[in-house]
């Protein structure tokens, strides 16, 4: 029975890792630390956890986290990741970190896309990036796993297989998101508040968005050359749930035969991918909503043959799949057991 600790456990990222886990065969969660709630139950900040655990958030400590545990999370805001990490991994703990510290590779992209210099640079060579379906063999063996950015994770996911199989221009691929307002994270601001949000579409930074450059480095990878994105999200009246639309344009014509081969060819054996594309229904491409509450990625796409246009759609919950259950999938495979350990879960229809 692995030994897990939360940092930062009383936020959303947090809450979600405590659904999943606490429920989990075999793993004990021993400690969640929070600076703000000490003390308090952590059902009373996650209330949908009541009757599952009598556990108390307890501040943050070095000694007793490496006394009472075998891994910890980290989900703590951007930037609250960097210096603890080390310090962490000093004291023989293996990490999962949710946030960005860890993510990019290089480290000039922090201050560029984050404003802020990078302290321990020699660490992002040894991180490894939590995507299973492209770092599985490197995350089994990983001290440090630095899991995707919920929208990153939307997108590479959805261009993967197009990208790796050269069936696309990697100079012009645009990137549409609609994002639901708990990626904002549980602190409300003017912008997230409720009544300025609700009922709205609101583009918010339209370019320059800082999970860019994570996008683009990974299909960097994939495709042996530079990728370049546009990436513009939009927060929309939704909770949870980010959709996708990737507008891209092929080297050359392409079929359904063509685009079935290189998602089956990727993705086959991936259990938290679906292909969804259907001739009746009304979810006849992906759509966010049918994942909540899981950690499938539902891919689709159509070719528009008048504009010579393939679009993309990758649908997730991104507090699941986006964070949380993918930061699960990436403990499952560090601990050596089936990776969909934990998070078996349909969902729910009508939602």
């Amino acid at each position: 029975m692995m030994r897990i600790g939360i940092i930062g456990g009383s936020g959303y990222v947090g809450g979600e890792l405590l659904r999943l886990l606490l429920l989990h065969p075999s793993v004990e969660v021993t400690m969640v630390t929070s600076r703000q709630s000490v003390g308090e139950y952590v059902f009373n900040i996650h209330p949908n956890l009541r009757g599952l655990t009598q556990l108390k958030f307890v501040p943050q400590d070095i000694e007793m986290l490496q006394k009472n545990c075998d891994l910890v999370f980290t989900a703590t805001p951007h930037g609250g990741s960097v210096n603890l990490v080390p310090k962490l991994l000093e004291g023989g703990l293996k990490v999962i970190d949710m946030s960005a510290d860890f993510r990019i590779k290089n480290p000039n992209a922090y201050e560029t896309y984050y404003g802020w210099k990078h302290e321990n640079q020699e660490l992002l060579k040894e991180a490894v990036y939590g995507l299973p379906e492209l770092h599985r063999e490197e995350i089994k063996h990983a001290k440090l796993v630095a899991c995707p950015g919920c929208m990153a994770t939307s997108a590479i996911l959805g261009l993967a297989p197009i990208v790796k199989a050269g069936l696309v221009d990697t100079d012009k691929i645009i990137v549409d998101l609609k994002v639901g307002s708990s990626g904002g994270g549980s602190k409300p601001t003017s912008a997230s508040h409720h009544p300025e949000r609700f009922s709205g579409v609101r583009p918010y930074q339209v370019t320059g968005h800082r999970h860019i450059a994570e996008v683009e480095q990974e299909l960097s990878i994939l495709s042996s050359q530079s990728v370049k994105i546009g990436f513009t999200p939009h927060a929309v009246n939704m909770i949870r749930g980010i959709l996708a639309t990737i507008h891209t344009y092929p080297k050359q014509a392409l079929t359904s035969k063509d685009l079935w081969k290189a998602l089956r060819g990727m993705y086959d054996n991936e259990p938290f991918i679906r292909l969804v594309k259907y001739q009746k229904g009304q979810f006849q491409l992906p759509d966010p909503k049918i994942t909540l509450g899981t950690n499938f990625c539902d891919i689709g796409f159509e070719i528009d043959e008048h504009t010579n246009r393939l679009v993309m759609f990758s649908a997730i919950d991104n507090m699941c799949k986006g964070a949380s259950g993918q930061g699960v999938q990436c403990l499952n495979l560090l601990m050596g057991i089936d990776e969909t350990t934990g998070l078996k879960s349909t969902g729910f229809h009508p939602m």
